[in-house]
């Protein structure tokens, strides 16, 4: 018994020691628990990438095993090196872009796209070295860091009224309240009730309780169908180590604006997300420092990169943050110990990837429509009286959930900012970098306009 109480307490200084739990006010058992829901609300990547990869020819299984590879990798990367509870995985929209787009519209094979997938990372780790990414953080006023928190609060809660068939499509209005009485609506906020009741009784692992009894009433009501395809470890080599870098450099005019439409689109919408949900979880976590600046920052951007760069390798799109991260920080993460163990998870995943659906997304719904909510606070920090702060701030806010992009949030917000700035008269030339970030927004949506 002594030599096991002695072995907890050398693991729990170890973890001390490398992640500072007491000085970030936590402990590894809220870590712990914080992990899991983060994993739990971003499991739906392990199910979903596949199922559109696999739209640009790329084997499904291989793409799954790929999938929990680079997520685990990336997370637990992060939590070591950068010490803050960011997770990361293949992104949606530009897995999306990569599928039907690159390869599909302009009939690029896959090994191809993986190329410039790396080729990406590579420009990535190149203007985070070189302080060209650290410097686009830096002209982020703090209206625009609480506001982009809060359009990223905005988008969380929307994925999961959504996700919950709470909130529809619809021809005539865009978006609709959906049949609440359907299995997974109903669901949902029967979860939310949940998550409810157990957050204002400050019960521990409130939104973890939450997934875990959600999931098992629909396991319950039948409302969770399993059809695992054949899988194993070993198709991981179908898509590993298969870039074609020396066909990228082949691309040209044969596939429209080719190579350079590619990398600029893989850039411009990783770079801007990934600074997003970097300002909105940091900051909900308490982690920015009294500068409003993000401690590690180079750790935490060169991480990024190298995490795109071997997602590419191994099989799959753009390695991005997740703002799912957001969910455990609100379930008390504070380190990158929280990170670690969502890797961690996503590493056992492996071994069973096409079983991640018998968690239903309306049992994850809930926890991402709390945490929206709970993401709305750092807006009372904006002055919403000054017409210089309040115009750059709402369109952020606004435009994040309504083109589910944060990246088109940043840069309405951006050039906002920087047009009123020099309406106004108060430019500098310490400006520079401001308005030329402002102008490339302008080129890019010019360009995409034409497109």
């Amino acid at each position: 018994m002594t030599d096991r109480a002695s072995d907890e307490r050398a693991g729990s200084n170890m973890l001390e020691r490398r992640f500072q739990l007491t000085a970030r006010g936590t402990s590894a058992r809220t870590e712990i628990l914080a992990g899991v829901t983060t994993f739990l609300t971003m499991a739906y990547i392990v199910l979903v990438n596949p199922v559109i990869l696999g739209q640009a020819g790329m084997p499904v299984a291989a793409v799954a095993a790929a999938t929990c590879f680079a997520a685990a990798f990336a997370s637990i990367l992060m939590g070591l090196v950068a010490n803050v509870p960011l997770a990361l995985a293949p992104g949606m929209g530009l897995n999306a872009y990569f599928s039907f787009t690159v390869v599909q519209q302009m009939g690029i094979p896959w090994p191809i796209a993986l190329g410039c997938v790396l080729i990406s990372g590579f420009c990535f780790l190149v203007l985070t070295l070189t302080g060209v990414r650290q410097l686009i953080v830096s002209v982020i006023p703090p209206h625009l860091f609480a506001a982009v928190a809060g359009g990223i609060g905005l988008f969380i809660g929307f994925i999961g009224l959504k996700n919950a068939g709470i909130v529809v499509a619809s021809p005539a209005t865009l978006v609709a309240l959906g049949p609440l009485t359907q299995p997974g609506a109903a669901l949902a906020l029967l979860g939310l009730v949940l998550i409810g009741v157990l957050s204002i009784w400050n019960v521990r692992g409130a939104m973890l309780i939450g997934i875990v009894v959600t999931t098992l009433i629909a396991w319950i009501a039948g409302q969770v169908t399993v059809k695992p395809e054949p899988y194993s470890l070993t198709m991981l080599t179908q898509t590993a180590f298969r870039v074609d870098l020396a066909g990228v450099f082949g691309v040209g005019g044969r596939h429209g604006l080719g190579l350079f439409e590619i990398l600029f689109v893989f850039l411009f919408v990783d770079l801007f997300d990934n600074i997003g949900t970097l300002v909105a979880v940091t900051k909900r976590a308490g982690l920015i420092d009294a500068s409003g600046r993000i401690p590690k920052l180079n750790r935490i951007l060169l991480t990024d990169a190298v995490a795109t760069m071997v997602g590419a390798v191994v099989g799959t799109s753009t390695v991005t943050s997740y703002v799912e991260s957001a969910a455990g920080v609100q379930a008390g993460g504070r380190t990158g110990l929280t990170a670690v163990v969502t890797g961690g998870l996503f590493l056992l995943t492996m071994f069973v990837a096409p079983y991640a659906q018998l968690v239903p997304l309306a049992a994850t719904a809930p926890a991402l429509i709390v945490v929206g909510g709970l993401m709305l606070l750092p807006l009372v920090e904006i002055h919403w009286d000054d017409p210089q702060a309040a115009i750059p701030a709402f369109l952020t806010v606004a435009m994040i959930p309504l083109t589910f992009s944060i990246a088109n949030g940043l840069a309405f917000g951006i050039t906002a900012h920087a047009l009123l700035k020099a309406m106004r008269g108060q430019a500098t030339r310490g400006d520079w970098f401001l308005f030329l970030l402002a102008a490339l927004f302008v080129a890019r949506f010019v360009w995409m306009g034409g497109a």
